[in-house]
């Protein structure tokens, strides 16, 4: 079937009791086992039934299940945010004296741990621009064992070529593609398809879509999963609540129509802004003179609801648009139903010094913005009267 379908169908549980046309919520965080031998055997095999929440749980297995489909997936792990994910996908395939290679435009927490924390576990790591591939190839060490990819990228929205990445690493034994699609989410995106070894999620943005849950997902094949479930999420402890993972599945249910509002919103905002004499920059992959925009166009099916934006008069006149935008509501977050404003240097990048921003075009001039669904009209009228005000 096709994904608006499948965003609907796909691994539906029906509650076999009731036969509840809405999966319960099975707010529990464990679960009465028949008989010795049966305890024994879940408690070593935790993906053969339920023994405790925080090993798995239905509405939880729902989510997993349904993700792993819409990805291509032979199986997925919930988790507790999209940094949960992260962490755990990256730590279950790595170990003391490996190398990794990373973007040089990531989400800065993803920076943070990458560059701040892995290290103290003897992890080395390259930063290279993953838009090019022979820049990839070339930072490759005898000990390297992980590529890491965000595509599109948090916040100026670089495009990496995911099947060109992939067929290169190829060439090598058991380097691992890991790429974070949270900009594209599973509706405009399918990595694991394009030959990555592993897809993450901050399911936070748009898979919940309404700014009411907090989660993470990966996906990929069932031996790295059952390896990111135990050990890592089991002593980690990482793990998606059970009615979180009842708000994605609900919320995987308008993906779909969410994300082609998003789409077609964001496409006229960023045409509007791009004209705009007090914007100096427009970062959106589905303009055509954006250096992503083939690359975009090849692997994902629409161009995203995400941009960032250069005004003019810096971080002053940042200030004087985010305070007053009336539409736009200034938060961190991205992908809801309604239209966000970030100023990326001093919020979502700030573990990145200022010389390691600007080296990638995180200007201090720069708001990120995250297009809703509202009424577009309503979007580029907010935002234009906002930046008028710099004339003043």
């Amino acid at each position: 079937m096709g994904i608006s379908t499948d965003v609907i169908h796909a691994k539906r549980y029906v509650d076999p009791v009731t036969g509840s046309h809405v999966a319960p919520i099975y707010q529990t965080s464990t679960f009465i086992l028949p008989d010795f031998d049966t305890a024994v055997y879940l408690n070593q095999h935790i993906d053969k039934g339920y023994v405790y929440s925080r090993f798995g749980n239905p509405s939880v297995r729902e989510f997993e299940e349904k993700i792993a489909y819409l990805e291509g997936g032979e199986d997925a792990v919930g988790t507790a945010s999209g940094l949960g994910a992260i962490s755990t996908a990256v730590m279950s395939l790595i170990k003391q004296g490996d190398h990794i290679i990373f973007g040089d435009v990531i989400y800065g927490c993803t920076f943070a741990l990458f560059t701040k924390i892995l290290p103290s576990f003897g992890i080395e790591y390259s930063i290279v621009d993953t838009t090019d591939v022979d820049a990839i190839k070339a930072a490759i060490r005898p000990n390297t064992t992980l590529v890491y990819v965000e595509t599109p990228a948090n916040p100026v929205l670089k495009i990496s070529d995911i099947q060109e990445i992939s067929k290169m690493l190829k060439e090598y034994d058991g380097i691992k593609l890991v790429v974070d699609s949270t900009f594209a989410s599973p509706y405009l995106q399918n990595p694991l398809k394009l030959g990555a070894d592993v897809v993450v999620h901050s399911a936070t943005k748009y898979i919940g879509g309404h700014g009411n849950v907090t989660a993470g997902v990966i996906a990929g094949p069932k031996e790295l999963m059952d390896r990111c479930r135990m050990p890592f999420l089991q002593c980690f402890g990482a793990v998606l609540d059970p009615f979180g993972a009842w708000q994605l599945v609900n919320g995987l249910k308008t993906l779909a129509v969410r994300m082609e509002k998003h789409c077609d919103n964001a496409m006229k905002v960023a045409k509007f802004l791009q004209q705009h004499d007090m914007v100096d920059k427009v970062y959106y992959p589905g303009l055509p003179d954006n250096p992503g925009y083939e690359v975009a166009k090849k692997q994902m099916r629409g161009f995203g609801g995400m941009m960032s934006v250069d005004i003019k008069g810096g971080v002053d006149a940042v200030r004087t648009v985010m305070n007053n935008v009336k539409v736009f509501s200034l938060a961190t977050s991205l992908g809801n139903v309604d239209s966000l404003i970030q100023h990326s240097p001093t919020m979502s990048h700030f573990d990145m010094t200022p010389e390691q921003r600007h080296a990638v075009s995180i200007f201090d001039g720069q708001v990120r913005l995250s297009v809703g669904i509202e009424d577009a009209d309503d979007l580029i009228e907010d935002l234009d009267q906002a930046l008028n005000l710099l004339k003043k």
